[in-house]
């Protein structure tokens, strides 16, 4: 996973082609060779060793795809992290969570609105997930933070980000958690938060906004929330402010309205009773959402085909399956790849 240009796809996809991680390792340079680069070299055995070693010496927990500790939820996304990082309390992995997320420069009422409902939710036993980010994340993680609240980092678990979070950070580690899945040591980039937010919805049976402005990180968590099943719920706005743009927009495309704690676990309910249902059903989790068939040839030209269908006006998503005729599960996870490289641009309406 800590190879040049090995995504998550490709990490699950080469072991079961070559029949071991070892031999996936052997034939990296010559699978890179054939993508057109040249010099390529694998990340070596000692290179992981000193990734162990930095997160031991911070007190850090890795815990991988298939292990009892890996949250049952994450592992269910077609593109869930091979291994996480964590800093602080591993069992609360296992409580039942919900995101919440939403505007760095939030008003006076939706801060409040963030501390009111994390702190009646996490009363209530609930764990709130988000990304230690300025505004509403801030809210939410010390309004819950002596109960347990999860904050998921775009760099590296020793990495905190904002720097003025460090405190609350800190704070998160009795009851709640730090959580990444980069390396240790590794600073944030602009391309890192996309793949964050998918793990903040991705641990969740729920995701929350409360305030987002139409073009926001937070409606790329709500959008991903959606293509892994998980319930949005928004918190409406004054029509005239732009922060609340995002939340009336979900609202009006079906997403629930939120007005108070009582309605976040109403839904919460409703999807322990459906998962607690579907628990004795859900396959192991490495044998679930791994692509086998794909080659990079193939993924590379599936990328072609939906560059080409695209231009400057947007295209709906069901429209670009129908055109290209490729199922959703395997859709979904390339056009997130697509996204996160910047290649192209999800509309909040398309």
């Amino acid at each position: 996973m800590r190879s040049r240009r090995v995504g998550i796809a490709t990490f699950y996809r080469l072991p079961d082609e070559h029949g071991s991680a070892a031999e996936a390792l052997k034939a990296l340079p010559a699978i890179a060779s054939k993508a057109g680069l040249t010099k390529y070299t694998a990340a070596t055995r000692e290179f992981a060793e000193c990734e162990f070693k930095a997160g031991k010496q911070i007190g850090a927990h890795l815990i991988c795809r298939g292990e009892d500790r890996y949250p049952r939820l994450l592992a269910e996304i077609p593109d869930a992290p091979p291994m996480l990082w964590l800093r602080g309390n591993p069992e609360v992995l296992q409580r039942l969570m919900f995101a919440m997320v939403g505007a760095r420069n939030a008003s006076s009422l939706g801060t409040r609105m963030a501390r009111t409902l994390a702190g009646e939710l996490a009363e209530a036993g609930y764990v709130v997930v988000s990304g230690l980010a300025r505004g509403i994340d801030t809210c939410a993680h010390l309004a819950a933070a002596r109960a347990g609240s999860i904050a998921v980092l775009a760099g590296g678990v020793d990495m905190v980000y904002p720097a003025e979070n460090l405190t609350l950070a800190e704070s998160l580690l009795k009851s709640g958690a730090l959580v990444s899945e980069q390396p240790i040591g590794m600073a944030p980039f602009a391309r890192h938060f996309p793949m964050r937010n998918r793990i903040i919805s991705g641990l969740c049976s729920a995701c929350v906004i409360v305030e987002a402005a139409g073009k926001s990180g937070s409606l790329i968590t709500a959008r991903g929330a959606l293509d892994q099943g998980r319930d949005v719920l928004a918190v409406p706005g004054h029509p005239f402010d732009a922060r609340a743009a995002g939340c009336n927009m979900l609202i009006h495309d079906g997403a629930t309205l939120v007005q108070n704690a009582e309605d976040v676990i109403a839904v919460l309910q409703t999807q322990k009773a459906l998962n607690d249902g579907q628990a004795e059903q859900i396959p192991l989790p490495l044998e679930r959402h791994v692509p086998h068939q794909r080659s990079l040839a193939e993924t590379r030209q599936l990328h072609q085909q939906i560059l080409n269908r695209l231009g400057p006006s947007p295209i709906a998503e069901d429209q670009l399956l129908r055109d290209i005729g490729v199922r959703t599960s395997h859709m979904i996870p390339v056009l997130t790849n697509l996204e996160m490289d910047g290649q192209i641009r999800r509309a909040p309406a398309a």
